[in-house]
């Protein structure tokens, strides 16, 4: 049995990304991310890394940029407004269709707002990482095990389809310490025959570029990246349902958020209120499927947010406005409590029809 260790959510992330084949990391220090940073420069010189605190995040992103035209696994992370300052960056990858993985560790906003924990990014991560037609692979964390798991797929998808990929955690599970059962070291990675390196002639060269001075052949290559965006949405939905066989009321509710949703869902049931919780594990694609599959038997849906309410359009438009949807969340870095939830389970139960 492979052994547990207690780590921290950012260092467990860290450490899963090594393992992943990650050996460029370019980042700026930022709460509450710092700590992701602060592995990678000890961890990359010891493994024949690169570790890169770059003079900013604009700088970082475009390191990125540079390491994944050539072929190499890389990272950056920061925190909030941090991200907002790489979306050009990341634009210019999902142009180039290049590979990379970006970690964003919420803090409230807007602005410099707060330190605390947020889940006030989900429109920038599923909507608009950066300008133009473009979609990347979110993935949001509940666990510190998750937040190694999910990363070192992360690093698989970033390659199968040839687009950044996000994890949107917050400062709550980059901060909190749980055993997590670290992945194995990947020995073999995928070849990359697109890169830019060094080919001593034996092929034409390959160019990095999301440049297109003629607009047909930019709308070509568009409509070309959404038929792998299709795919992506048809493949990559992914979900965890607690509680749902026989619920009719459905609460949805992602990252730590969902931890708490699920402590109020537990004592929701106890009150004989038979209700069941959806965690989307991609955010996009947002798991329609599994939510859709709910529709026959439920009555009414709670959207449980670290925000004033994002999510919840998604929520629906996955169920087509098929019932009623109501949302409670707490925002600024404020954290819902497992009562104040249960308190909105019961509200939306009455308002159903109990």
């Amino acid at each position: 049995m492979a052994e547990k260790v207690l780590m921290k959510g950012n260092e467990a992330l860290a450490a899963a990304a090594v393992r992943a084949g990650c050996r460029f990391y370019f980042g700026y220090p930022i709460t509450p991310q710092t700590e992701i940073a602060a592995y990678m420069s000890k961890t990359m010189p010891k493994i024949g890394g690169t570790f890169l605190q770059a003079e900013s995040e604009v700088a970082a992103i475009n390191m990125l940029y540079g390491a994944s035209a050539a072929g190499a696994r890389c990272m950056t992370s920061s925190s909030s407004p941090g991200v907002s300052l790489k979306a050009e960056g990341i634009s210019y990858m999902a142009g180039a269709d290049l590979p990379g993985v970006i970690i964003n560790v919420e803090r409230g906003g807007p602005g410099l707002g707060s330190i605390q924990p947020s889940q006030q990014d989900y429109w920038q991560a599923t909507r608009a990482m950066g300008h133009g037609d473009s979609r990347h692979i979110v993935f949001a964390p509940c666990t510190v095990q998750e937040m190694a798991d999910l990363v070192y797929l992360a690093f698989d998808k970033a390659d199968e389809y040839l687009m950044p990929v996000v994890i949107l955690a917050d400062g709550l599970l980059g901060q909190m310490m749980e055993p997590v059962v670290l992945p194995p070291e990947k020995t073999e990675l995928p070849e990359k025959p697109w890169a830019t390196c060094g080919h001593g002639g034996k092929r034409p060269h390959n160019v990095a570029n999301s440049l297109y001075l003629q607009p047909d052949q930019l709308e070509d290559k568009l409509i070309e990246r959404y038929k792998r965006y299709e795919k992506v949405e048809q493949t990559e939905q992914r979900s965890e349902g607690f509680m749902l066989e026989d619920a009719e009321y459905v609460v949805v509710a992602f990252g730590a958020s969902a931890r708490i949703a699920r402590t109020a869902v537990t004592k929701a049931r106890a009150e004989g209120i038979k209700v069941g919780l959806l965690r989307p594990i991609t955010l996009w694609p947002f798991p329609n499927d599994a939510l859709a599959a709910t529709v026959d038997q439920a009555k009414a849906y709670l959207s449980v947010e670290m925000s004033m309410g994002q999510m919840v359009d998604d929520v629906r438009l996955a169920i087509h406005d098929a019932r009623p949807v109501s949302f409670f969340g707490r925002t600024g870095g404020m954290i819902p409590s497992p009562a104040e939830v249960l308190d909105a389970i019961r509200k939306m139960a009455e308002q159903a029809g109990e």
